[in-house]
Parts: structure tokens; sequence; C-alpha cells
């Protein structure tokens, strides 16, 4: 005769832990923010973050839904109530504004939509988490799949997995981009990652946080970005050593030194030139590939609309600039730019110039001003110092390159986590199981 009914508690199946499912859960997100719903797809030919095609509308909105969903149920809600930023909010109303100046107002909102739906699953990935071995668990997932990814693609894809000469940029052939659309998208991606790893390597998750700090490095060199190559051990340095002594006042002064630098050094030419003259002088690329025309073409369109801009998404593909007569004056012919390769300006060129007085408060001093104020704990200092080399390296980078606000776009997103996850060590102690 069977003996169910004398189980004892302990032979019953191993229930899986909810702090442990909370974890994966995030892990998950993040890695599908990461990798996204249609990876090794070229710049030329990819649909951008998740507003053109069924696939990523589905999958967005359905990532989107499980992520709210998963708050619900999971996250710790004083952890939630840290997260909130009235002026995020004021930020957004800034954005949906913009759409209503837009080309296509429909189009602009449904990007607007997408952007709103990476944001909360940004939110989700840092509330999840019941500790930061979770949030270190998360991090290991995301990290691990685009790294096995992007490495098995240069072997069974490399088509796809590196530039190749049949493209636009031909002059990128051979160089790596891994799973991601650009290697100015990879790049920034695998130095995070590399800032990640110190991160691990901090608490303690001493294997698997070298691990990746050493391939994220590996691919950043290959990816052929020598802005990257050159601000990741910048931007160590620059918060680390003061971070090391306990000056976080100075890390942030430095780094409000350093995004003045690199203004006066790139866009700032435009508005100073003894320091264009200075860059021929230092035998630089002064253009910065042919830059400073978009730029010099972008200033003078804002110049007749700086208080509204021309709405999301608008700009660069509207008759203003496509059926532009040929500006001869300038190095190149900015008539097929797809955005201003400086994410700055694109803000003014999309928002006006209120809205980049705003952005500037929430993406600049309120993280820093979170990190002056992180709690004096030691998952709170890990933590904040991780996320601020992230914000860092993205806020040099945007001088050159074009991701806020922009949906999906996997740069775009890592900020949004820095500045979210810099009020949560602001503001709610962190634990760790260990």
């Amino acid at each position: 005769m069977s003996n169910i009914g004398n189980l004892k508690r302990t032979d019953a199946p191993m229930a899986i832990p909810m702090r442990l499912v909370a974890s994966l859960l995030a892990g998950l997100i993040l890695c599908v923010l990461l990798v996204s719903f249609r990876p090794f797809q070229p710049a030329s030919t990819a649909i951008a973050g998740g507003g053109g095609d069924l696939v990523n509308q589905l999958g967005f909105g359905a990532l989107g839904g499980v992520s709210i969903l998963a708050m619900i149920v999971l996250a710790d809600p004083r952890r939630l109530l840290s997260l909130a930023s009235p002026l995020w909010v004021v930020m957004f109303g800034f954005v949906f504004l913009s759409t209503l100046v837009a080309v296509d107002p429909g189009a602009a909102q449904r990007a607007v939509i997408f952007t709103i739906i990476g944001v909360l699953c940004v939110v989700a990935v840092l509330a999840l988490p019941p500790d930061m071995d979770g949030f270190s668990l998360a991090l290991i997932i995301a990290a691990t799949a685009v790294l096995v990814l992007s490495y098995v693609g240069l072997v069974v894809v490399p088509d796809l997995a590196k530039h190749t000469a049949g493209e636009i940029e031909s002059e990128h052939a051979g160089l790596w981009r891994g799973i991601f659309a650009h290697k100015n998208v990879a790049g920034p991606v695998m130095a995070s990652f590399a800032f990640a790893g110190i991160y691990l390597i901090r608490r303690d998750w001493r294997k698997s946080g070298a691990a990746i700090l050493v391939f994220a490095l590996v691919f950043v060199a290959h990816t052929g970005s020598k802005t990257s190559t050159a601000l990741v051990p910048m931007v160590i340095l620059l918060v680390m050593v003061p971070g090391l002594f306990g000056l976080r006042i100075l890390t942030a002064l430095l780094i409000v030194a350093a995004l003045a630098v690199f203004f006066c050094f790139t866009i700032g030419t435009l508005f100073f030139p003894p320091l264009h003259d200075l860059l021929v002088q230092m035998g630089a690329d002064a253009t910065f590939t042919g830059r400073t025309s978009i730029w010099q073409f972008g200033l003078e369109k804002l110049r007749e609309t700086p208080w509204r801009g021309y709405g999301l998404e608008s700009f660069w593909e509207a008759a203003v600039v496509r059926q532009a007569e040929n500006p001869y004056y300038l190095d190149w012919d900015v008539r097929g730019i797809v955005h201003a390769h400086n994410g700055y300006l694109d803000i003014a060129i999309a928002m006006g110039v209120p809205a980049l007085i705003c952005a500037m408060v929430v993406l600049v001093v309120l993280p820093l001003v979170d990190y002056v104020r992180t709690l004096r704990k030691r998952e709170n200092i890990f933590l904040s110092d991780f996320l601020m080399m992230c914000l860092t390296f993205s806020l040099m980078n945007a001088f050159l390159e074009s991701f806020f606000f922009r949906r999906a776009d996997p740069v775009w997103l890592i900020v949004v986590m820095a500045c979210f996850g810099l009020r949560m060590t602001a503001r709610v102690p962190l634990q760790s199981r260990s």
C-alpha cells in the first residue's frame, strides 16, 4: 500500500525561493533589453528600437507588461518609491509635447510609448532583486548573454558581427559590433560591462567579475572606437580614485570639469574658434570626422525655432533637411544624416532649449547630487561607483554620438539605469545576503 500520506514536508519537491525568482526575472529583462528581439541586425537594415515592426512592438509591449506585473508582485514598495522622480515626469512632459509638432505625430507618440516602456523595464531591473547579490546575478546573466552571443557571432556570422566593406561606412570594415547594429553601440555597452566587472570584483565575485572585465575590454578594443578605448581608463580613474578616499564631492566636481572640457573641445569649437585652431595645431581632426558640419547645420536650424524644436524624431528626416539646398559652405552634405552625432544638440533640435535645460538637470545634476549623497554603506557605495562610471562614460560619449530618449537603444537604457540607480543608492540602504 502506498505511503504517500506519510511523506514529510522535507520530502516534497524543493521550491524555488522567491528572491531567486525575482533576481532571475530581473536578469531576463535586462538581457532582453540589451540583446533585443532582433540581434545581429546592421544599422543599414535595423528598425529603430521598437516602433516600426511587429516583432518589436509585440516583444517590447509584452516585456513592459511582465515588468509592471513583476514589480506589483515582487518589488519592495519602499525601493519603488525611492525611484520616483517628479523632474523625470516633467522631462517626459517635454518629450510628449515635442510629438505635437513632429512631422508624423502618431509615429512620434508611438516612439514615446516605447521609450516609457524601456524606462519601466529598467526600473524593474533595479527594483526586483531583493539584495545586491540578486542584482549582481542579473548583471552576470545579461553580460554573459551579450558577450557569448557577440563572440560566437564573430565566428558563426562574421558578416553580421563585424562591419563589412559593402556597407555605407566601408571604412569600418573588420571592426567588431557583435549583436549590435553598430560599433558605436557595441563600444559603450561593452565599456559598461567592463565597469560591471570591476563592481563584481569589489563585491568579491572575483572570477565572474574578472572574466566579464577582460572579455569586455578586449571587445571594446576591437570596435576600433578611439573614444571608447580612451574613455574607459579615464572614467575608471576619474570615479574610483577620489572615491577610494571618500572624496565623492571631488569626484562630482571632476566629472563636471571633464564634461566642460569635452564640450569646449567638441561642439564648443564652433562657439570658440581659438579652440578649433588649437586642435589643428595639435594635429587632431578638428572636424571630428565631419561632425562639425552636422553641428553647424543643426545649430543654424535651431536658431529658427529654439523654444519648441522640430519634434521628436522629425528634424533629420523632415523636408527642412532633406529638401534643403546643398550647404556648399560645409565640408559634408548633411542632408542624408540620421542624427546630429551629439546627443545634447539632438535634444535641443527635437524639443527646444527649455527641454535641453531640463534634460541636463535629470541626466547630469540630479545624478551627481545623488552620487554625493550616497548612503555610507558598503553596497550603496559599490553600486553608486559602478553606475557613476556608466553614466560618466555615456555623458562624455554623447558629445560625439546621439542616443538620448531613443526608445530601446541599449546605451540610452544604461543611462536610465544609472540615473535611477543613483537615486536608489542615495535613499535606500542596500543589503547583501553575504
